[in-house]
């Protein structure tokens, strides 16, 4: 597989958003790899035979205006043009974005304005992430690199970093892309209006509450956001500040998670921003389910025969007059889960690319990613077979700890609040639900960057291979299945689905006899 330098070419006006003219190209060339590899799975027709004789490009046609749009590229598409009366004509991101809100308005006879300025939004977003980078160094830590690397993030979504409309000095010091680090705010909640399920213990040694109040860290971003829900609170005593936190903290790739290193511990708030599908509040609904499918992972784990560990959620504190505003989830941080000697990483980040990781550098892949799947496949397998449980095992919710050399040594998996259990979900959804956050957004993505990095390697046979050791109905018929599920992220988007209310469409399947 060829592998596509993400710069474009200089393009026209490369100073059309007020970035440098550097930034400008970068910042349209990240932004417009998701957003087409979106539009090309879920609406465009590929094209055989387009008959310019550049077998650098992939043709599409676009259905609803019958257009040809073609890129370079497979992974990462770069370079979007569309065939005019004049030849082509090369887009702009701002260009592609229109291009796709007229494609998705004749696709679906709906209009959505405000994803296109998402699109727009996510694209900025870019910009001053680039420009923040260029001032700060790179964390020395391979697990916070691995974390903060993501600058594309999600391969398939429209606008995956979007953050809710506000000027970049409003989230940027937040940004884990971005390096950022900061302390916790310290907030003291009067006693008799505290809710918590669960082992909250850990906060406690985060700093000390007057008396009469019990403590509650707050993501300083969240309470600037929730500032009109809490002025009375504030005002009237129920709710008092207390400081910050002695030791800084850093967000993971889930924003709005961060990792206390001094405490080894996650700590996930609530947060007012839309970021990819949903406004990211620690909903009541799932925080009532929360220990309850916590065990339920647990409890799988405990029977599994073999090194994977789950970052289990190990309750939540929160304040009742704001209960989804200022909740605050505790949990697990590597402690004696992680192998000695290991060093944790992100899977989006093995994808992504940060300086130092093990994908980029091993010299074996078949062995490495043997290694890999040895550990990623095993325990997602077994909780679904013998538990009922479904992990959403996607790249942002797992951690593959390496050795010295770099080999895969052992799987980490965390977030409970994705955790869907047989039989509060058919078996057949969740079977769905585990292939596609298991194969197509994980495996897909992690053997694609690597086979880019390897000129003729194929890593579907050691996927089929390791699949093929588990006697489960399910494999076998995914074994033999012609297509997988894709979820259709610009099209749950356009028509305003719920975020969770995940919809799939049939792709093509590596893993089918034949292929």
């Amino acid at each position: 597989m060829e592998r596509v330098d993400l710069m474009p070419p200089p393009a026209d006006d490369d100073s059309a958003h007020g970035d440098d003219p550097a930034t400008a190209r970068l910042a349209d060339a990240y932004a417009a790899v998701p957003l087409l590899n979106c539009l090309l799975r879920e609406v465009a027709q590929p094209v055989r035979g387009d008959g310019d004789g550049d077998g650098d490009h992939r043709v599409y046609r676009l259905p609803g205006a019958d257009r040809l749009l073609r890129v370079r590229g497979t992974r990462r598409p770069a370079g979007p043009e569309v065939r005019t009366p004049g030849g082509w004509h090369r887009l702009d991101h701002a260009e592609l974005v229109e291009l796709v809100a007229d494609e998705l308005r004749r696709h679906t006879g709906l209009s959505h304005p405000e994803l296109p300025a998402e699109m727009l939004a996510s694209r900025d977003a870019v910009a001053a992430l680039l420009a923040a980078r260029a001032r700060t160094a790179p964390p020395a830590d391979p697990y916070r690199r691995s974390e903060q690397s993501l600058l594309t993030g999600h391969t398939h979504h429209p606008a995956p970093k979007a953050r809710g409309g506000g000027p970049a000095a409003g989230w940027l010091p937040y940004a884990p892309e971005a390096y950022a680090a900061f302390p916790a705010v310290l907030l003291g909640v009067r006693e008799d209006l505290v809710v918590e399920e669960g082992d909250t213990s850990a906060l406690d040694a985060l700093g000390t509450a007057p008396p009469g109040y019990r403590l509650l860290p707050a993501h300083p971003w969240q309470l600037d956001l929730a500032a009109g829900e809490l002025a009375a609170p504030f005002a009237d005593g129920r709710l008092v500040r207390l400081g910050t936190a002695a030791e800084d903290s850093w967000p993971t790739a889930a924003i709005r998670t961060l990792y206390s290193p001094g405490h080894d511990l996650f700590l996930k708030f609530s947060l007012d921003v839309r970021i990819t599908n949903d406004v990211r509040r620690l909903w009541r609904h799932d925080l009532l389910a929360l220990r309850r499918t916590d065990r339920a992972v647990c409890a799988a784990f405990a029977t599994f025969d073999g090194p994977p560990a789950w970052l289990g959620d190990r309750g939540y504190r929160t304040a009742g007059f704001a209960f989804e505003a200022l909740a605050v989830l505790v949990r697990d941080g590597f402690g004696d889960r992680l192998r000695p000697g290991a060093t944790p990483l992100l899977a989006a980040g093995l994808v992504e690319g940060f300086p130092g990781s093990p994908l980029e550098r091993t010299a074996d892949p078949e062995g490495w990613w043997t290694a890999y799947l040895a550990c990623v496949v095993p325990p997602v397998v077994w909780a679904f077979a013998g538990h009922g449980v479904v992990l959403e095992a996607h790249l942002q919710n797992t951690l593959v700890a390496v050795d010295a050399a770099g080999l895969p040594v052992q799987a980490l998996y965390r977030d409970a609040e994705g955790v869907k259990r047989v039989p509060d979900v058919s078996r057949e959804a969740g079977w769905e639900r585990l292939v596609y956050c298991l194969v197509v957004n994980h495996l897909t993505e992690v053997a694609a960057a690597l086979a880019e990095r390897h000129a003729g390697f194929d890593p579907w046979p050691a996927v089929r291979r390791e699949l093929a050791r588990h006697d489960l109905p399910e494999v076998a018929a995914l074994l033999a299945s012609p297509t997988l599920p894709a979820k259709t992220n610009l099209l749950l988007r356009w028509t305003d689905a719920d975020g969770a209310d995940a919809r799939y469409l049939p792709v093509p399947n590596p893993l089918a006899a034949g292929t």
